[in-house]
């Protein structure tokens, strides 16, 4: 498992953008940094821990989006 240190203003979705490039997977961030969940916006220096993660594929998006 990588981990990933936060700069003063990181939050959850941002942080899932950069990584895995959807906000959509700041859930798998959150499950893996149970102590840290209640933070909204993160001072520097917080080390997170980051799984492993495939965004699910899907045939319900429009054409231009698959």
């Amino acid at each position: 498992m990588r981990k990933y240190r936060t700069i003063q203003g990181d939050m959850w979705d941002g942080i899932a953008k950069n990584l895995y490039g959807s906000e959509a997977a700041m859930n798998v961030l959150l499950e893996a940094n149970q102590p840290h969940k209640d933070i909204i916006i993160f001072s520097a220096g917080v080390e997170l821990n980051v799984p492993d993660y495939e965004a699910p594929k899907t045939n319900e998006l429009p054409p231009w989006r698959r």
